[in-house]
């Protein structure tokens, strides 16, 4: 049984300084600052090091005067025993704790012949390796003193520089001299009551700590059933292959970074089935919640000459589509098949999918919306799903969108309630969508996912189609969507189909997704676009029907800019 102890870092600290009280308590304060490839690194916080001969904290200017954010770690060195304590302060009440009492002990180190002069003490040179990175140490025993700005090197001898790659450095600024030093009454001022915890334990703690996490959906069912019913927090529509709930988010700062993650495992289904997260805008008169409601029939038409109807696909004046966070694919019967035996081949047990939707947050930044899974099936049992969002703190320099505006969306994801496949590209004028812009936008892009279906031989999943962009009449953009690593992903996929010619159903090349993986959107250049009135189109050759089989492409499109 694991034991966790909760204690005071006074009662923890007083035992130390009981066992080493007779040792001298004179020291030194050490400041380091770091750079990279040559360059001090901007705003930084400076580490500080408090030592004596008895122990040593690395801490920084920020923590040791009560101004770090949290959570904020930091390290005490108790020489006697040869342990590291660790301590994160995860919030102004809470704090974990953890002692590594073998880590120090296994540190090995090469000791080179090389000298320098560093702030007017000696140092020689050692190196290690440390997970196939070179860090080379430059340390001094003329103060008589111990320490070091990380937990590496610390018994080498009083570190004043370290060298990471070659191109990252720590470098020691200034070193002061202290009547009484006191490392742990130092660490004692900015922690509070602490749980000491195995080290796995806290580092998960610790990991888990330093981002937001919002959790959508926890083991939820996505099949096709009459009995598939509505709860307080979730709604299910179109027979229950799709679900729905309403997220609030945060304010999401600049150069944050925001991930979407979805875990998969077949509930009854064995078929690779197509999948898509998505939010519903509803900053217009219409949205697709209403659709979702009261049906196919009260959302927008898009017609092009083919003589179908699409409903809800491209947005007007009073209407926006569904925003694509992620398409995904199932991969087939992950978990349930996986009876089905082959030789050499271990199936997983699960499936992860994981997509950076940071260009979308602007969309999601402090409001409420609805976030939905569709999964396409017609199985009792189904899918199983786990979705969340997270958000991790960043200054990301990527991070410069701060407009998003869904333009169209064709995957069907109402198709068991009977919306339209996406069939229009059998006519030349394909998928057109005219729309206003109140002002500029800069260095406009398109974010445009795109997927072929048809899952016969000569259907486009199987036939690799040109998909150009046209943009205010003219042809900007033209690619082939095909993806060829299929095969890489075959033990996801314990029921899929094998063939006499030595493939499997699943290693086959497709139109731009593999059964077990997510598609990812590419980015379309657009320019700097003035105000007014402005018209996409994407023309795909989609291929003929046989019989009662037919092709359909699923895209969706997102303008981005600043």
């Amino acid at each position: 049984m694991k034991k966790i102890i909760t204690i005071t870092l006074l009662s923890l600290f007083s035992l130390v300084n009981a066992q080493t009280k007779a040792i001298p308590t004179k020291g030194l304060k050490i400041t380091y600052t770091k750079s990279s490839n040559g360059k001090l690194i901007e705003n930084q916080d400076a580490i500080l090091v408090f030592t004596n001969p008895a122990e040593t904290l690395v801490t920084s200017e920020k923590m040791n005067s009560g101004k770090a954010e949290f959570p904020f770690e930091q390290t005490l060195i108790h020489r006697a025993e040869n342990k590291i304590v660790q301590v994160t302060q995860l919030k102004k009440d809470k704090s974990v704790t953890t002692i590594d009492s073998i880590s120090l002990a296994k540190q090995n180190f090469e000791f080179l012949a090389e000298t320098k002069t560093i702030l007017g003490y000696k140092c020689q040179k050692a190196k290690t390796i440390i997970n196939s990175n070179t860090i080379e140490i430059w340390y001094t025993n003329e103060p008589g003193i111990k320490g070091a700005p990380t937990a590496l090197g610390q018994n080498l001898g009083l570190v004043l520089e370290m060298v990471r790659n070659g191109n990252f450095v720590i470098s020691a600024t200034k070193i002061e001299k202290i009547k009484s030093a006191s490392p742990s009454l130092e660490l004692q001022k900015s922690t509070t009551k602490s749980t000491v915890i195995d080290g796995l334990t806290y580092k998960d703690l610790v990991w888990k700590s330093r981002f937001t996490t919002i959790k959508v959906f926890e083991n939820e069912i996505i099949n096709f059933s009459d009995s598939s019913k509505s709860n307080d927090s979730i709604l299910r529509f179109a027979n229950g292959t799709i679900i729905l709930k309403k997220i609030t988010f945060p304010i999401i700062k600049t150069g944050d970074l925001v991930f979407l993650d979805l875990a998969e495992q077949s509930n009854g289904d064995a078929y690779d089935r197509t999948g898509s997260v998505f939010m519903i805008p509803q900053d217009k008169k219409q949205s697709f919640l209403g659709g979702l409601q009261n049906g196919t029939k009260t959302l927008p038409v898009y017609e092009n000459g083919n003589g179908k109807q699409y409903q809800g696909v491209v947005a007007t004046q009073d209407f926006s589509p569904i925003i694509e966070l992620m398409r995904f694919f199932t991969p087939f019967g992950i978990k349930q098949y996986n009876y089905i035996q082959l030789k050499d081949k271990t199936w997983h047990e699960i499936v992860p999918y994981r997509m950076d939707i940071t260009d979308l947050k602007s969309n999601l930044s402090g409001k409420t919306v609805y976030v939905g899974t569709f999964i396409g099936n017609y199985d009792k049992g189904g899918h199983k799903i786990s979705m969340h969002i997270t958000i991790n703190p960043s200054e990301s320099n990527l991070d410069k969108t701060n407009i998003s505006i869904p333009l169209f969306n064709t995957v069907n994801v109402m198709e068991m309630a009977g919306q339209e496949y996406a069939t229009m590209f059998n006519h030349e004028k394909g998928l057109e969508v005219t729309f206003t812009l109140d002002k500029e936008i800069k260095n406009a892009k398109l974010r445009y996912i795109t997927t072929g279906h048809g899952g016969w031989e000569n259907g486009d999943e199987f036939v690799p189609k040109k998909n150009t962009i046209v943009f205010n009449g003219k042809e900007i953009f033209s690619f082939i969507p095909w993806r060829q690593d299929c095969g890489g992903y075959r033990l996801f996929n314990p029921a899929s189909g094998n063939f006499n010619d030595g493939l499997s159903s699943s290693d086959l090349s497709r139109s731009n997704w593999c059964p077990g993986t997510a598609t990812n959107p590419i980015y379309i250049e657009l320019g700097d676009l003035k105000a007014g009135t402005h018209t996409i189109q994407v023309k795909i050759p989609q291929g003929p029907n046989e019989g009662g089989s037919f092709s359909a492409w699923n895209v969706s499109g997102v303008l981005l800019g600043e």
